[in-house]
């Protein structure tokens, strides 16, 4: 597929995901969000507007996840059928903002991503101008109490921003609606086809597949909720999506060290794995806590001990999909950053990575010493990891993956489609 074809097809696909999370939060599709808090005095204007004289709309989406919180701020070229994404400016900062629930008046470090919002709009447009921020796995693990003191705090300072700030614009998208607004970039919403390309999402609470499935027997046999039809644009349309909350990396790096299904005795953060270099020992922090983590002493080769060990956590936590092995698959995040950490691809230009590549990488990482002091005590748990859950997705070795971070200059992200249906509902309204 050739290269501007392929950029229309994973827009519209996440255009078209995105969708499906607009209604349902919009129509009282999903359940009450359990971390809402009761909604303040709502500004601005009651239908949104281009600016006088201007022919883009601006959008502005806050993506806060398990490991970082970041900014996509989106001009829209506004045509007579459908929008087309003009430019997008990107950044992000560390840690995510779960990290901040023991102290959430911190948060007002967003302010460094507003001022980056501020010097990419023009003024004239900046009241008109939506910002929403979305909360993925790692508030959705956080105490119901934290994560709602977290939000009021970001939601405050919305308020005295000088964009549009209403009292659906910051919440916490629950597992499925990250699903179905997965990974897209940019293109021309006027295309009718969205069927060839698949996502997978790998981030540090949650991972996610998505893909339009053109077998009636995955529609038939799959599980109610993995499947989701909708009309969009004249057309009906049928995606396969689901968010495996608690099988992020990082999650899962805590379960197969023994911290949710053995969790040490109280009082103790030490935890003992099979993944990691024989008697070795280090230190790890995750959700505020700070584990002491050990390998176990020299015996059964680490690889395959590692192996059994992930391969227990994930057991009948995963649905595998047998049509998924002949859908062409972009793959991002976690996937993305320990190719490049192996020399798999290039960290600016990404490329592709096979099944069975991350497999041969964990075989040699887990037999070998660290080749330098740089190179994180996890990869060997990281890489297995991501070998037997592709491989329980359904996935054969052979299989192929498209690594990318941009797609014609634009993230890799669900945030486009979701902040272009969050401008089309303040238009209607």
């Amino acid at each position: 597929m050739k290269r501007p074809k392929l950029a229309v097809v994973l827009l519209l696909l996440g255009v078209l995901l995105a969708y499906l999370m607009f209604m349902k939060r919009h129509y009282g599709a999903s359940e009450p969000d359990a971390y809402r808090a009761p909604p303040p005095p709502q500004r601005g204007p009651a239908k949104l507007a281009v600016a006088p004289g201007r022919n883009s709309q601006f959008g502005i989406m806050f993506d806060a996840g398990s490991t970082g919180t970041r900014i996509h701020v989106f001009e829209f070229q506004m045509e007579r059928n459908a929008p087309k994404l003009a430019h997008e400016t990107f950044r992000a900062i560390e840690p995510g903002l779960s990290a901040y629930a023991d102290h959430p008046e911190e948060v007002a470090g967003l302010t460094e991503l507003l001022k980056v919002a501020e010097s990419s709009i023009p003024p004239s447009s900046w009241t008109l101008t939506p910002v929403v921020l979305k909360a993925t796995a790692g508030l959705r693990l956080l105490d119901g109490a934290k994560a709602k003191h977290l939000l009021d705090t970001v939601r405050a300072l919305f308020t005295d921003s000088p964009f549009l700030s209403r009292d659906d614009s910051v919440s916490v998208m629950d597992g499925t609606d990250e699903g179905k607004t997965s990974s897209l970039s940019p293109g021309d919403l006027h295309s009718p086809d969205a069927s060839t390309v698949g996502m997978l999402d790998l981030g540090g609470g949650s991972t996610q597949i998505t893909f339009s499935p053109q077998d009636e027997k995955t529609i038939q046999t799959s599980p109610i909720d993995h499947i989701r039809s909708f009309r969009m644009f004249n057309s009906t349309h049928t995606v396969y999506t689901h968010s495996y909350l608690g099988l992020g990396l990082m999650s899962a790096r805590l379960s197969v060290l023994g911290g949710i299904e053995a969790p040490p005795l109280e009082g103790s953060t030490e935890l003992v794995s099979p993944c990691l270099a024989p008697e070795s020992s280090g230190s790890w922090e995750h959700a505020d806590v700070v584990y002491r983590v050990t390998g176990q002493k020299a015996g059964e080769p680490v690889y395959e001990a590692c192996r059994t060990k992930v391969e227990k956590v994930l057991y009948r936590k995963v649905v595998p999909v047998s049509e998924a092995a002949d859908v062409d698959f972009y793959a991002f995040s976690y996937y993305y950053d320990r190719a490049v950490d192996l020399g798999l691809i290039g960290e600016e230009t990404g490329g592709t990575v096979r099944v069975v590549d991350y497999m041969e990488a964990a075989k040699r990482v887990c037999s070998s010493r660290p080749v330098s002091p740089l190179q994180s005590p996890f990869l060997c748990l990281d890489l297995v990891y991501i070998s037997v859950l592709l491989h329980e997705l359904g996935f054969p070795p052979n299989k192929q993956f498209k690594l990318a971070r941009t797609i014609n200059q634009v993230e890799t992200s669900w945030a486009l489609g979701a902040t272009f249906h969050y401008i089309e509902f303040l238009k209607s309204h």
